[in-house]
């Protein structure tokens, strides 16, 4: 989940920027028309989805629109007030971003929104994504709930200065033993933090949990949405090996997204980041210049490439001009926009044309050490096969049953005693 830059779970840490206009102040009504007789359409959006520029664009191209944007800061604050405004049946913008951790829970009141493929332009096909990105937003009934924005292929960022400071190779053709399996990265971790004073190996225990639990073919829950928190014992073994290496002084025990959390990308807290494609802009924009050229991307990770994080455009059936706005959503997620979007924000496409397109593939990050990082994620997304079942409250349980949690073990819980409080808060999530 994008945290969320997008939920996780995917915020990208515009946490650290002021929200701009919630989605729970948001209300489309009745006023959907400009004075001058424009049509208004307002779409709400999370984090950074680096759309901003495309809106002014598109408004060039249709000067009978006017877009009205509304973006929240985080993902979790954005889907409460999402779901709110679903429940009452009227708040909503006509077009509204809906993180993949969220989206079973869309699926599960899809009555409420459009099929894509009836009120979209014609020249759109599920030819346009990646399979398993197409299939994520359809429902029980085979109708398209949203069309596909951004996807989060997983790489490893890392400190090379640090590495270099323990004696560690630190060149991205040179870190591949070490993030061969999560057994070789808590090795490592073991090394450095026996080398380096005062420097953690990773920033949060949560955020590799996530992205070992994202790893696993059946998520927290099974395709009869049956709860696998107990049932499935490779989440209590990946459990066991984090809270292991926490107790063994890994962690920098910080709550991802946090004004600590942000303040230890520049205070050089932690060595390891994992990162999905959107998590490079936010350690450019919390490391800042005085990091630049310290921090790599390599595409070794641990147990594999998979995919973390990702959105949907929907349009609510309370928009008032439903063939408007999905003609706009349609627009922001096809190939060329969402390069555009991905050279602004971070935002990975999830379109196979973009994967090909050597307008992505030439993209390189001098902040980070002059890394390909077009050519990189397209080869991690590649490599991506099929989604994970996301059942209904899965983003609940990553955000509000596990992350507390394992924070309770960092700050001094047994694992024993932080398992049987992420269960308990599973269970009630989940039932």
């Amino acid at each position: 989940m994008r945290h969320h830059i997008r939920g996780a779970g995917r915020a990208i840490a515009a946490a650290s920027a002021v929200a701009m206009v919630g989605l729970a102040t948001v209300a489309c009504g009745g006023d959907s028309a400009d004075s001058d007789g424009k049509i208004q359409l307002t779409i709400s959006t999370f984090s950074e989805f680096g759309y901003e520029e495309l809106y002014a664009e598109y408004e060039r191209l249709h000067p009978e629109i006017d877009i009205v944007p509304h973006k929240t800061g985080q993902g979790g604050p954005y889907h409460q007030a999402l779901f709110t405004k679903l429940g009452a049946g009227s708040g909503l913008d006509d077009v509204v971003a809906i993180e993949e951790g969220h989206l079973p829970e869309i699926l599960d009141k899809s009555s409420r929104f459009h099929d894509l493929r009836e009120i979209g332009p014609a020249d759109v096909s599920p030819e346009r994504w990646l399979d398993w990105k197409y299939e994520m937003a359809l429902d029980a009934d085979g109708r398209l709930i949203g069309y596909g924005t951004d996807m989060g292929p997983l790489a490893m960022c890392y400190r090379k200065d640090l590495f270099e400071q323990a004696g560690l190779p630190s060149e991205p053709d040179e870190v591949g033993e070490i993030f061969a399996s999560w057994d070789s990265y808590f090795e490592a971790g073991d090394e450095f933090i026996s080398k380096v004073d005062g420097v953690a190996w990773f920033d949060s225990a949560a955020q590799i949990f996530n992205a070992m639990q994202n790893q696993l073919d059946v998520g927290y829950f099974d395709r009869q949405n049956r709860l696998t928190v107990e049932s499935n014992p490779k989440v209590k073994e990946n459990w066991d090996k984090v809270t292991a290496a926490v107790q063994r002084g890994q962690s920098a025990g910080l709550v991802a997204y946090s004004n600590e959390w942000n303040s230890g990308f520049r205070q050089s807290a932690f060595a390891t980041k994992t990162c999905p494609s959107w998590m490079l802009g936010i350690i450019e924009e919390q490391a800042g210049e005085e990091n630049a050229g310290k921090w790599a991307v390599t595409d070794a990770f641990p147990g594999g490439p998979r995919n973390w994080g990702g959105s949907f455009l929907a349009v609510p059936k309370q928009s008032e001009h439903p063939e408007e706005a999905a003609a706009l959503a349609a627009w922001l997620t096809a190939p060329e926009q969402q390069i555009r979007a991905f050279q602004a924000a971070g935002t990975f496409p999830s379109q196979v044309e973009a994967l090909e397109a050597p307008e992505l593939l030439s993209i390189t990050s001098d902040y980070f050490g002059g890394a390909k990082i077009g050519e990189l994620f397209a080869e991690q997304a590649k490599k991506i096969e099929k989604a994970q079942y996301k059942g209904p409250g899965d983003g609940k349980i990553q955000e509000n049953a596990l992350a507390p949690a394992l924070q309770s073990v960092e700050q001094g819980a047994s694992p024993d005693e932080g398992w049987r409080q992420f269960v308990t808060s599973a269970k009630q999530i989940a039932s």
